[in-house]
């Protein structure tokens, strides 16, 4: 049972986040809105591009490619270029992320039987986005070599199916709404967090809470309490919008989840009371939470894998709460993470959680005493 001057000192937090109802609101709507917005807005997709197609191939192999590239999905438009220098300067000025040279002797080998070979070119100024739109060229060309084989007769040895586990569809709001979910949870409660002890600080009272009768470590725990009890709702909110209204396919269990939910908001909230005790004012406490925030999920796998990093940034990352967690997060939406590769990523959280409520506790009590 809590002491009456503890449940007072968490009262006073939770009055203090929430009396105000521009502030209940703002705690709530921008995150799921946010959500929303960066679900569709932070796509790993590329549409609408333009495509120039430098074609000198009279035959007919050559308008097939330009004619199933004109239709394709992601292809805006499809400009004909009648010279290589055109080509140049589509690209140079930033009109074409693309451009296709069909060699005039395409459809001669392909009708002979011999390797017939399509010159691409990409704007190099925006990498991901090129990368992406000639995995898409190629699969188009791949399916058109595809129908040749077909037409030529079956190759046991060359014949392969493609299929992709756990997101068959490779829908990528399946990834990222996970993934913005965990983000969105780490920095709502970093921020709470960071601003508890800044906020006493900057209004005057922190020299109450110096005179009043709790002890430093039930100080710490009224602190903790409303962020962990803020971020907890706002992690179950976004869990059921995503399975509800972006129709993510829950296959996992939801207690191992929720478990590594508890221990994830507990470790951003020690990282929160940390930046919060050194900090004089609100303002500091932002922009401190954002300064570990940003490169937390930066170096967490959200955006990149982390196989990609420097071996000493992945040792880095190990550390990472967020990191972790969206492993857990990922797994229980799409292919039902068996226990045992939940506990291989929750034991380390437990630890960070350890790790980051101690110091917590060293950073508040050597301010409180």
């Amino acid at each position: 049972m809590l002491s009456p001057r503890v449940r007072a000192q968490i009262v006073k937090e939770l009055l203090s986040i929430l009396r105000d109802p521009k502030t209940r609101i703002l705690l709530v709507l921008p995150p799921l809105m946010q959500m929303i917005v960066f679900a569709f807005a932070a796509t790993l997709e590329v549409r609408n591009i333009d495509i120039a197609i430098l074609n000198r191939d009279a035959g007919r192999w050559g308008h097939e490619v330009t004619q199933r590239l004109t239709h394709a999905w992601f292809v805006r438009d499809v400009i004909s270029a009648s010279s290589e220098r055109e080509i140049v300067d589509q690209i140079e000025q930033g009109k074409v992320l693309a451009a296709l040279h069909i060699p005039e002797t395409f459809s001669r080998d392909i009708s002979a039987g011999r390797r017939a070979a399509i010159q691409g070119i990409f704007d190099g100024r925006h990498a991901n986005a090129g990368q992406v739109s000639h995995g898409y060229i190629q699969g188009i060309l791949e399916g058109m070599n595809s129908e040749l084989q077909r037409q030529a007769g079956p190759d046991p040895g060359k014949v392969m199916a493609l299929r992709h586990w756990f997101n068959p569809n490779l829908t990528y709001l399946w990834f990222m709404v996970p993934s913005i979910g965990g983000t969105l949870v780490m920095f709502s409660t970093l921020m709470i967090a960071a601003l508890s002890i800044a906020r006493e600080r900057e209004n005057g009272t922190f020299d109450q809470l110096l005179v009043s009768p709790c002890t430093p470590l039930e100080i710490i725990f009224a602190k903790l309490v409303p962020a962990i009890l803020v971020g907890a709702l706002l992690g179950i909110a976004i869990l059921v919008v995503g399975a509800i209204f972006f129709g993510i396919p829950f296959r996992g269990h939801l207690l191992p989840l929720l478990g590594s939910m508890g221990l994830f908001i507990l470790s951003v909230v020690g990282i929160g009371l940390m930046i919060s005790s050194v900090c004089e004012t609100q303002q500091q406490a932002i922009l401190g939470a954002f300064s570990v925030g940003v490169p937390a999920v930066l170096m967490s796998g959200f955006a990149t894998p982390i196989q990609n990093m420097p071996p000493i940034l992945q040792r880095v990352a190990e550390g990472i709460p967020l990191k972790h967690y969206l492993i857990i997060v990922q797994g229980s939406y799409l292919k039902a993470l068996p226990p045992g590769e939940v506990f291989a990523n929750a034991w380390p959280l437990a630890v960070i959680t350890v790790f980051t409520a101690s110091a917590a506790i060293v950073f508040v009590r050597k301010h409180l005493q």
